[in-house]
């Protein structure tokens, strides 16, 4: 068994939903090299979070963009943590309603995704600096 571990750093995303499938695969070439595996995605931050969802269809993230502001509206009155601007509590509600984390089998060197499905980064933020990612693969 092999194990390759990185962590990226993404260029700041504006507020919304973004692939970042190809982002991954570009930082972990050695996927190429594995017959059977695993990679893991995880995010190191509070206020943005990570999923698989729709790769083609580009009203999808806008439509979870707005789902999630009507779900986790803004400036709710029973806030406390509002330190960093409006934005700020309802991003880490989201963040953990979304997840910190995604997990995709490898096979024969390539990520066994569903012909429509990507890796999201799920920006909460309305100013966020880039995003830190630990992208792991094992397997033979």
């Amino acid at each position: 068994m092999k194990i390759y571990q990185k962590e990226i750093r993404l260029t700041p995303y504006k507020r919304g939903f973004h692939l970042v499938t190809e982002i991954v695969l570009n930082a972990m070439p050695e996927i190429k090299n594995m017959h059977t595996g695993m990679l893991h995605v995880f995010i190191k931050h509070t206020s943005a979070s990570l999923t698989i969802n729709e790769n083609a269809d580009p009203t999808v993230r806008v439509d979870f963009e707005s789902h999630m502001n009507r779900m986790v509206p803004e400036e709710a009155p029973y806030y406390i943590h509002t330190y960093e601007g409006p934005d700020d509590m309802p991003a880490h509600i989201k963040a953990s309603l979304m997840g910190a984390s995604v997990q995709i089998p490898i096979t024969k060197g390539k990520l066994n995704l569903g012909i429509w499905q990507g890796i999201y980064l799920c920006e909460h933020r309305n100013n966020a600096s880039g995003r830190n990612l630990v992208v792991s693969i094992w397997g033979n």
